[in-house]
């Protein structure tokens, strides 16, 4: 029986647009990287599928929102991501799995595109994508042609990659975490001492190679003991949390802070003399100031003393010298307080 040529040809479409799904999927099974993983998928879809735009929406409150946020030199994915409510994103898509096709009335999946993005669609096409069975955005895809994400075209493949993407995605995030407590205080998400101690090395011989200036902070809780008496040991880590946070908000961007053990803290400011790092403390400090540490019906404030170590000093001669030269400072500044 003679296969009309018609069907033949949609066979054969078929068929290559199946290849081309099983294609992307290969190409991201192994990425464990997360912007990474993001970046090539965008661009290969784009790419692959001649899809004029390709973007992600995220939930503003799941996990993945924060790790985006925080990413440095992740330009193309910032750029490709939205920011959206669970609220209007569920109201917008559902609690389906099963992509969204659309050409009419376009103007309501405004929300899910980035804020800047300019595109041009006739036609979208919205992937729900998920993590650990929690939806947590969407893979969108628009293209000016109002026929190209008609409502009615089979999405079954759009679906199995949806699905893929969301299983790769769990084990990417699984990676990503592994990594960071590599590198990073599990109570406080600062950098370990391990990866501090790496970095000041860098930084000093940085410093020394371009002739420019590093101050090292080393400080630690006055009376930590007493809070942990006072009001227990979770209000204790809560004090080391508080103060991490503090650290990091007035903080600039090149500069590093890190744990470096029980209730002592490292910063290391690149390209800063010692007034300035001086000045950075009292920025903090106001901050402190300004923000106690509730325990329901009680409140405390977190007092700190610091030292700070800084090159140029000829007296100064690694990076060693220059942490233990800020602690012995620290150890001063405590010995002359009340």
């Amino acid at each position: 029986m003679n296969i009309p040529e018609s069907i033949l040809q949609r066979l054969q479409e078929n068929e290559q647009l199946a290849m081309k799904f099983h294609e992307l999927e290969s190409s991201i099974l192994t990425i464990l990287n997360f912007q990474d993983f993001f970046e090539n998928l965008l661009t290969k879809i784009s790419q692959t599928f001649r899809v004029p735009h390709v973007w992600i929406s995220v939930i503003g409150e799941s996990p993945i929102a924060e790790q985006i946020l925080a990413m440095e030199d992740a330009d193309l994915l910032k750029a490709k991501t939205a920011f959206i409510s669970k609220r209007d994103f569920l109201a917008l898509i559902g609690q389906t799995q099963r992509p969204l096709l659309a050409n009419e009335d376009l103007t309501r999946f405004s929300a899910l595109c980035p804020p800047k993005s300019d595109y041009r669609i006739g036609s979208v096409a919205v992937a729900p994508l998920s993590l650990d069975g929690v939806i947590i955005g969407s893979l969108n895809q628009g293209d000016l042609d109002p026929n190209r994400f008609m409502p009615g075209i089979d999405t079954d493949l759009l679906e199995r990659l949806a699905l893929k993407i969301s299983l790769c995605l769990s084990n990417v995030v699984a990676h990503e975490r592994l990594r960071h407590l590599a590198f990073h205080d599990p109570l406080t998400g600062l950098l370990n001492r391990r990866v501090m101690e790496t970095m000041l090395e860098q930084e000093f011989e940085r410093s020394k190679r371009y002739l420019s200036p590093l101050s090292v902070i080393f400080l630690d809780l006055d009376d930590f003991k007493g809070i942990n008496d006072t009001f227990g040991h979770d209000q204790g880590d809560r004090a080391l949390i508080h103060i991490a946070r503090a650290l990091t908000a007035e903080k600039r961007a090149n500069d590093m802070v890190a744990r470096f053990a029980g209730d002592e803290f490292v910063v290391i400011l690149p390209s800063t003399i010692r007034a300035e790092a001086a000045h950075y403390i009292q920025r903090v400090k106001e901050v402190l100031a300004k923000q106690s540490v509730s325990t329901g019906d009680r409140c405390f404030h977190i007092n700190f003393s610091s030292g700070i170590a800084s090159i140029p000093n000829p007296e100064i001669t690694s990076s060693l010298a220059l942490l233990k030269r800020a602690d012995q400072r620290l150890y001063q500044s405590k010995k002359r307080k009340p």
